[in-house]
């Protein structure tokens, strides 16, 4: 069995070393990449809640006439419907009594209004069949 053994290499002389002596060269500071923080994953199985939005517009006169509209999103699915007042406040008060109570402070002006028209009616009504008779005899 033979064995061939390298003479072992002298280290190079024509290598110039740097000096100590010499400024050492600036070293730029590296600083961690910035990553954007995940989102908050959802729990996996939770559902997610669809939501119907339905505007309901309901509008009065002082003659105490009410009417709705119903919309989904831009398009109608009731258009001024005729509706009373009754409805309109039992509806209110089923909803929320913060409703309630600005809506029946209206249906109340309102009746107070088409009872005062009722009372000069009734008055010249009676005026009327007073003439009436008067023309009679």
């Amino acid at each position: 069995m033979t064995v061939d053994t390298l003479a072992p290499e002298a280290p190079a002389t024509d290598v110039e070393l740097p000096s100590l002596d010499a400024p050492v060269p600036a070293v730029a500071e590296v600083k961690p990449l910035d990553r954007p923080k995940k989102a908050p994953g959802r729990k996996p199985g939770a559902k997610r809640t669809k939501t119907l939005e339905l505007t309901l517009t309901v509008t009065g006169t002082a003659d105490g006439e009410w009417h709705a509209d119903l919309k989904h999103g831009s398009s109608y699915l009731a258009r001024d419907l005729a509706v009373a007042a009754a409805a309109v406040s039992r509806a209110a008060k089923e909803l929320h009594e913060d409703l309630a109570t600005p809506i029946d402070e209206v249906i109340e002006a309102a009746r107070e209004q088409q009872a005062a028209k009722v009372a000069a009616l009734e008055a010249e009504l009676e005026a009327a069949r007073k003439a009436l008779a008067d023309l009679a005899d």
